[in-house]
């Protein structure tokens, strides 16, 4: 299983770390539209679509993406609608985890796939928009969701007493997501100061938060881990609901491809917002 994991690591790594440094953004643009397809394809599944049958929601998905890429959507600043799908993503979120598993196949399931495909059509936005406004952004908001995950992981590991979400996600402890939220705050002031030791000419989100008020950066830094842990919830609520381990298997060692992407799903469009709300 490790050996499956690193080898699947690195293959992906060799495909992303090349499309997001690449100088034309296109590039990054085309390898995560791939990505979102697939886990639209999942995400039919999860919701008791026929693999055949999922392949149109995967459909759905590219059209989607592929006609804000021809409006020249990635290019566009546009505030109004990263705060309606932030205030979605905070509210919606809520809802969901407060029904817990029982309440998700109450929800019908035309209106269950429909969301997945555009919550997935606007992170791909998201993904393109921030690549525009530079890889040291985009590489920011990763990073901190990485960090939450990765510091959550060590502190549950070590700490863990308190169950979070025992019957959505048996694994997770309050502790590791105090352990995550510390690793957050820790990274948004390192990149700071690395934005000002290195002279960045394209900011970070953390630099662009710190920039208008000192308090913003742990807020929001705090702010955006926390939504991780939500997405990662939500993803692990609809597969209890669907009696699944993982996602799909695409990704060996890994599960599927909305297992990998899962955090950042709210992340990148509420990171959208903020940049967007602060200029």
């Amino acid at each position: 299983m490790l050996k499956q994991r690193i080898i699947t690591a690195f293959a992906l790594l060799a495909i992303l770390l090349p499309a997001l440094f690449a100088a034309q953004p296109e590039w990054l643009m085309l390898a995560t539209l791939v990505l979102m397809c697939l886990a639209a394809w999942e995400w039919g599944q999860l919701n008791g679509y026929s693999k055949a049958l999922s392949w149109w929601v995967a459909l759905a998905c590219l059209a989607m993406c592929a006609l804000a890429w021809i409006l020249q959507l990635p290019t566009r600043t546009m505030p109004t609608l990263w705060i309606l799908v932030g205030g979605c993503w905070v509210l919606l979120a809520g809802l969901l985890l407060r029904r817990g598993v029982v309440g998700w196949p109450s929800v019908p399931r035309w209106l269950r796939v429909a969301g997945g495909v555009l919550a997935l059509a606007l992170t791909w936005l998201a993904v393109a928009q921030a690549r525009y406004l530079g890889i040291n952004f985009l590489l920011s908001v990763l990073c901190l969701v990485w960090a939450a995950d990765v510091f959550a992981y060590f502190a549950g590991r070590a700490l863990g007493r308190r169950k979070l979400a025992p019957s959505i996600s048996p694994g997770k402890s309050w502790e590791g997501v105090w352990g995550g939220m510390l690793g957050v705050v820790v990274l948004a002031c390192a990149w700071v100061w690395a934005d000002g030791y290195f002279d960045a000419s394209a900011l970070s989100l953390h630099s662009r938060l710190a920039a208008h008020a000192w308090w913003l950066l742990p807020v929001g830094a705090l702010f955006l881990g926390a939504m991780s842990v939500v997405g990662d919830l939500v993803e692990s609520l609809v597969k209890r609901s669907a009696g699944a381990k993982d996602s799909s298997n695409l990704l060996p060692g890994h599960g599927g491809v909305l297992d990998r992407v899962d955090a950042l799903l709210p992340t990148l469009p509420l990171a959208m917002m903020l940049a967007s709300v602060l200029g």
